[in-house]
């Protein structure tokens, strides 16, 4: 008789705890697991992954993200487990009410200067344990400069962007050269 060794192989790592050392969020990861347990309803096992994610894993969102995805939706609570940061682009913040792990010092002052409500997670909690009448929300992972580099730059088609040594290497002979230009050996016609 053989071992059964089917299951060995699918053992997948997640976190257990959040990597991060602010007491605030263990406070958070306490509560939602509570009502993770108990509130049977996804939003809080959302909510609680979420808190334990690494840091470029919970990209910030700006009010004007947030507002245009809550038009429509004034009624409910815009939920994001990250940062919410101002953007100055936007005219007129609508009323709203948010509820984040952060806001910066701005964009809070612009919630509150439209009427609307800023609210911690464990307030969140208090107000909806089942997460009833929110709307959950979460900010572009891919807007990381980082992302930009992804891919092979030079190719034909790719876009990506090259690492060049310094930021003053951009004249006429740096990532311009071979390929790029008809008097370098060839040019690439995309």
């Amino acid at each position: 008789m053989g071992r059964d060794v089917t299951g060995l192989k699918k053992q997948v790592a997640r976190r257990t705890q959040p990597s991060s050392t602010n007491p605030y969020i263990y406070l958070l990861v306490k509560i939602y697991r509570f009502l993770a347990k108990r509130a049977v309803c996804p939003f809080n096992k959302v909510v609680l992954h979420r808190l334990m994610m690494s840091k470029t894993n919970l990209p910030p969102m700006t009010l004007s993200r947030i507002a245009l995805n809550m038009k429509g939706r004034e009624d409910k609570i815009c939920v994001v487990v990250g940062s919410i940061t101002d953007d100055t682009r936007l005219a007129e913040v609508p009323k709203l009410r948010v509820a984040a792990l952060r806001f910066t010092e701005t964009a809070r002052a612009r919630i509150l200067k439209a009427g609307g409500e800023v609210l911690t997670l464990d307030q969140l909690a208090m107000i909806a344990p089942k997460g009833t009448n929110t709307v959950l929300l979460r900010g572009k992972r891919s807007a990381r400069t980082v992302y930009k580099h992804f891919g092979a730059p030079g190719v034909p088609g790719s876009h990506a962007r090259p690492y060049i040594p310094s930021d003053g290497q951009t004249g006429r002979k740096h990532e311009r050269g071979r390929g790029r230009r008809a008097g370098k050996a060839w040019k690439v016609k995309a």
